[in-house]
């Protein structure tokens, strides 16, 4: 009984944060990581755009590398939307992102078990979700891919330490991660070539600064309502 009101406390505690904050503050953290893009980066999306059909499997592995090491895989999401178009760049890192988190949760499961307990050990955040996964398994899992406020990357490895299955890891995993990467994509597609990434390039015409405003406002409002549907199932679960 203290464990699952000490969870329901946690979860509260994160519900107290204000969605438009929670908004705003992702939002300005897509735009500095667009506006802050080096030349790699660049050079590397270029050497990907350059590969033709073969540039589809060339992302697919990048991304499955920079999640393996805990990259956020944000940059790389709306590089898809820059080198591709929103469907193709969106089933790209659908299909990235879900092959990534099953890799990192095999490895947390069986191969660094231990240093991640160790991690989770530091984060006392992680082992009530361990409690709340324990308890509701999938459902969390979606849940906390459907929110900003859980970091993705670290989670692939938290996730491999609970009693949570494979299929139903993988199935939540994939589902909850949708709608973050459509918006993402769709944001990185509004920026139209790699080259003007993170550079001043040609001023933009009404029409796209138009797109850039709808876009990033119509982010903002997702955002929010995901969070807030999210965080109400959530305490709704851990309350039961």
């Amino acid at each position: 009984m203290r464990i699952k009101t000490r969870t329901v406390k946690f979860f509260k505690q994160f519900g107290g944060i204000s969605l438009e904050i929670v908004g705003l503050i992702i939002i300005a953290k897509q735009l500095l990581l667009v506006t802050s893009l080096n030349g790699s980066l660049q050079n590397l999306l270029q050497w990907i755009d350059s590969l033709g059909n073969v540039g589809y499997l060339a992302f697919i592995l990048v991304y499955i590398i920079a999640t393996i090491f805990l990259i956020s895989g944000l940059i790389l999401t709306l590089g898809a939307g820059v080198i591709f178009n929103v469907i193709k760049g969106s089933i790209l890192v659908s299909i990235a992102s879900t092959l990534g988190a099953i890799i990192a949760f095999l490895i947390g499961r069986y191969v660094a078990r231990g240093w991640v307990k160790k991690q989770i050990e530091k984060q006392p955040n992680f082992q009530l979700i361990d409690e709340a996964v324990a308890k509701e398994g999938w459902k969390i899992v979606g849940l906390t891919r459907l929110s900003p406020l859980f970091p993705f990357v670290f989670l692939n490895y938290a996730f491999g330490v609970t009693k949570v299955s494979l299929r139903d890891y993988t199935l939540a995993s994939w589902i909850g991660m949708i709608p973050g990467t459509i918006m993402y994509v769709y944001i990185g597609s509004l920026i139209g070539d790699v080259a003007s990434l993170g550079m001043e390039g040609r001023e933009k015409t009404s029409l796209e600064w138009g797109l850039y405003i709808v876009g990033l406002v119509s982010t903002i409002a997702v955002t929010i309502y995901v969070t807030k549907i999210a965080k109400e199932a959530l305490n709704s679960k851990l309350e039961n």
